[in-house]
């Protein structure tokens, strides 16, 4: 099924410095606006529209609206992959209509993180979603706005000079990933939710590997009384692995041959604690399993001139994130789960690992992975 969409005027969003000092303020939109190059040869390798202002967006919208189409989102920052591929398919197959949003939202990346070097690729992105199909369905949109679009207010480098409107999921965006990078979630949730309202899917598709983000977007969508998704489709789509294990993301792409052999280390040490704990371990027990086996690889890695370090690994409950008390049972039923869902109880085992210059995230879930990863 594709919606048509007629061409629209270029539109100009004004550019507003809310600062006596805008060059210290508002920086340059980075990313640099997709080239027009670039854009004409993703335009070339697939017939799918590229929808690149909010107004082409709402277009869109509401043609699905009008015909009761329901319209699913699959949010991403390009560099797309087979993982990727997994949300795609899944969202062709509950939806009559797809979206597929490409934006790396600097406001995610602190200002000594990989924004300028992130991996953009969009003509092989383009060309991959062409290909992709389910229950006879194809993508139908493509959605490519810009930063100016995005944060009509401008951005400023450092979040104590942000001005304009920002979202934070208070109490969980400090934990786990919040612990090393204290401004995603806060990107994470901002960039999620104008998402949310620009094209107000009926669903949206995360993927399991960023599973602090997916459960924050869940915990997001009950709080904001969002109805567009209802929190119970925001879905979460299983990790998609190498054949070694390593989940596959974007950022593998930075890894040298040498640090790639290593680099599935997490999901081993990962796996392994996820074995000792169904032998009935505690918590501490548990992460010890994984700390170990990070060291002992560590340690293997010098010798081939390669550096492991573990960011952290942690057991969590999947409704508050805190960590899960030493010995604490089954893990606990979670309100996040789909009503009227015949599921068990789940907690979350996540890591991050640092493989040279690359930062690598990967989680597993303990008990019914039902209650959690739907």
């Amino acid at each position: 099924m594709r919606i048509p969409t007629r061409q629209l005027a270029p539109t100009h969003p004004a550019r507003r410095a809310l600062s006596t000092s805008p060059a210290r303020r508002i920086r340059p939109p980075p990313p640099a606006p997709i080239a027009e190059d670039e854009l004409e040869r993703a335009r070339r390798a697939t017939s799918i529209p590229i929808l690149t202002s909010l107004a082409e967006m709402r277009q869109f919208r509401d043609h699905a609206r009008t015909h009761r189409h329901r319209l699913g989102l699959v949010p991403t920052m390009g560099a797309l992959h087979a993982g990727h591929a997994a949300l795609v398919t899944q969202c062709l197959a509950d939806n009559d209509a797809t979206v597929v949003s490409i934006f790396v939202n600097p406001a995610q990346f602190a200002p000594h993180e990989d924004l300028a070097t992130y991996p953009r690729t969009l003509p092989a992105d383009a060309t991959l979603l062409h290909t992709l199909a389910a229950a006879h369905r194809t993508v139908d949109a493509i959605f490519l706005p810009s930063v100016q679009d995005m944060y009509p207010s401008g951005l400023a480098q450092h979040p104590a000079d942000q001005r304009g409107t920002f979202v934070e999921v208070a109490g969980y965006s400090h934990l786990l990933e919040g612990r090393t990078r204290p401004t995603f979630l806060r990107g994470v949730a901002t960039v999620v939710t104008k998402l949310f309202n620009a094209v107000q899917p009926d669903r949206a598709y995360f993927g399991q590997k960023d599973i602090q983000q997916a459960l924050l977007m869940r915990r997001l969508a009950t709080d904001l009384l969002c109805p567009h998704p209802l929190p119970h489709n925001v879905r979460i789509v299983p990790t998609v692995r190498a054949p070694d294990g390593l989940a596959l993301s974007s950022r593998n792409a930075y890894l040298s041959p040498a640090e790639r052999a290593f680099a599935p280390a997490l999901y081993t040490a990962l796996h392994a604690a996820q074995t000792r704990w169904r032998a009935h371990a505690g918590r501490t027990a548990t992460l010890a399993t994984a700390t170990h086996l990070v060291s002992s690889a560590a340690q293997r890695a010098l010798e081939h001139g390669v550096t492991l370090k573990l960011d952290y690994v942690e057991l969590s409950d999947p409704e508050t994130l805190e960590p899960v008390p030493e010995h604490s049972g089954p893990p606990r039923e979670t309100t996040l789960s789909a009503p009227g869902s015949a599921r068990g109880t789940a907690a979350v085992l996540s890591g991050a690992m640092w493989v040279g210059s690359t930062r690598l995230i990967d989680n597993l879930v303990l008990g019914d992975e039902r209650a959690i990863v739907y």
